[in-house]
C-alpha cells in the first residue's frame, strides 16, 4: 500500500499518494495549474513548456519545480500564485510569446499573466505558431505511424515529415493536430478531400448517414487495428444506433 502524506496547495489541505506528480494533485482538488505540453491521452509528461511551474516550501526552504514531473515524496506546502512563481512564468512566456506570435492561444496566455513580450533581445519568428512540446510526435509514435518528428537542430529545429515531403506513412487522422495546444499544424478540408504534411487524402463517409468517417488510409489503419473484416462504411454513432436496435428487437421479442 502506497504511503499518503497531507499536503497544503494554495493553503487547501490535500491527501496525495507517494511519488504523485503536484500537477495531478492540484487537478483532482480543483485548483488549476497552466500547462501546454500535458495531455490527458499520454502518460508520460514532457515537462518542456515549463508553464506549471510552482513552489514547493519544505522544512522551511522554497525551491521553483515543474509541477507536471515533480514527485511529492513527504509532506510539504506548495504555491501556485506566490510573486517568484508569477515572476518566473512571465519570463517563460515571454519566451514562448516570441517562439509562436501568431499563436492566438499563446499572445492570450501571455496577455493574462501580463508578460512583457517587449524585450528587445527576443527575436520574433515570423508566422509561427510552434512552441516545440512534441505532442504532436508523441500522438503519432504512439498510433505506431510515426510519420512525423522534429528535424533540425538549434533555431532550426521544427516539427515536420522527413525532408519535408509528403510521407507515406502518414493516414491523414489529424490526431497530431488534435493535441497540439497551439493550433500550428495547419491542414485543408473540403466536401472530398483533406490536405496535411504536403499530402492529399480521399475522404470516406458513411454508408446510412453520410457523415465523414476520416480519410480512406486512417480507417483502413483504425480496421486493421480493430481485425475487423467487415467492409461497411459505418461510423461509430451509426454502429451504436444498430446495435441498440437490435437489443431493443431482442428485448422485444423475449
Amino acid at each position: 500500500m502506497a504511503k499518503t502524506y497531507e499536503i497544503t496547495i494554495d493553503g487547501k489541505k490535500c491527501t496525495c499518494e507517494h511519488g504523485e506528480y503536484i500537477w495531478d494533485v492540484a487537478h483532482r482538488n480543483g485548483i488549476k495549474i497552466p500547462a501546454l505540453c500535458r495531455h490527458d491521452a499520454f502518460g508520460d509528461h514532457r515537462a518542456c513548456c515549463r508553464i506549471c511551474l510552482v513552489e514547493v516550501e519544505i522544512k522551511g526552504r522554497r525551491k521553483v519545480v515543474t509541477s507536471c514531473v515533480y514527485p511529492i515524496e513527504c509532506e510539504c506546502d506548495i504555491y501556485t500564485k506566490s510573486e517568484k512563481v508569477l515572476e518566473e512564468r512571465s519570463v517563460v512566456m515571454a519566451l514562448l510569446a516570441a517562439r509562436s506570435p501568431e499563436s492566438e492561444k499563446i499572445q492570450g496566455m501571455a496577455k493574462r499573466m501580463e508578460a512583457d513580450t517587449g524585450f528587445e533581445r527576443l527575436i520574433k519568428l515570423d508566422n509561427e505558431k510552434c512552441i516545440l512540446c512534441g505532442l504532436c510526435v508523441q500522438a503519432c509514435n504512439a498510433l505506431g505511424t510515426g510519420a512525423i518528428s522534429t528535424v533540425n537542430r538549434g533555431t532550426d529545429k521544427e516539427v515536420s515529415t522527413p525532408y519535408d515531403k509528403e510521407n507515406i506513412s502518414c493516414i491523414g487522422c489529424l490526431s497530431c493536430a488534435n493535441v497540439c495546444p497551439t493550433g500550428s499544424i495547419a491542414f485543408e478540408e473540403d466536401a472530398e478531400s483533406r490536405t496535411i504534411w504536403n499530402k492529399k487524402f480521399e475522404l470516406v463517409k458513411c454508408e446510412k448517414c453520410g457523415e465523414v468517417i476520416g480519410t480512406k488510409e486512417s480507417y483502413e489503419f483504425a480496421k486493421k487495428d480493430a481485425k475487423d473484416d467487415n467492409d461497411a462504411l459505418v461510423c461509430d454513432a451509426c454502429k451504436k444506433k444498430a446495435i441498440a436496435d437490435e437489443l431493443a428487437a431482442t428485448y422485444r421479442l423475449a
